[in-house]
């Protein structure tokens, strides 16, 4: 292993952290708002389409719980936008800083039930009850993967990484 500097840290004040982690947080919520936005407008037409009256009662229920997870992930992750103007100047930055995170991190859990929920539905009307849950499954896999398993492994691979006091994950061995 080859001897690597140290991994810089920024000379901030635990303030200027908080309004940095806020800004940050608030692009992530501007990302994720804009899919939850076109979800929730997808699923509201759904009820006014011909086809929706000849859905069945599994169909109808998913379709409704559905529509409620896209919309608590909405209010979740505009929740911090209205914690913010509530405690606006009152110095408590970090603390709508680590209460907005929370409810990102709820926000991207009912997301992904939310996008499960949405493709189950559509592939249960199309191709089958079967074929439908499947597709449901994996996409819960597949969130699942992405947003909670990588970050998990990467956070993991760092640690490992600062413990060696190396700046990142070890690039693999290269065979000779």
């Amino acid at each position: 292993m080859a001897d690597r500097p140290p991994r810089p840290t920024r000379h901030e004040t635990p303030l200027e952290r908080a309004d940095r982690n806020f800004a940050e947080l608030l692009q992530e919520l501007r990302v994720t708002q804009t899919g939850v936005q076109i979800l929730f407008a997808f699923l509201l037409t759904l009820a006014f389409t011909q086809r929706f009256p000849s859905l069945d009662t599994v169909q109808r229920a998913t379709y409704v719980t559905t529509l409620l997870l896209a919309m608590l992930a909405a209010a979740l992750f505009t929740a911090p936008a209205a914690l913010h103007r509530a405690l606006f100047q009152k110095n408590v930055k970090p603390a709508i800083v680590r209460i907005s995170s929370r409810l990102a991190t709820v926000g991207l859990a009912v997301l992904a039930l939310a996008f499960t929920g949405s493709v189950l539905l559509v592939v249960d009307v199309s191709l089958g009850r079967a074929t439908g849950v499947a597709a449901g499954a994996g996409t819960l896999l597949v969130c699942v993967g992405l947003w909670r398993v990588l970050p998990w492994a990467a956070r993991r691979a760092v640690v490992r990484a600062d413990r060696r006091g190396a700046p990142g994950p070890e690039p693999p061995d290269r065979p000779r």
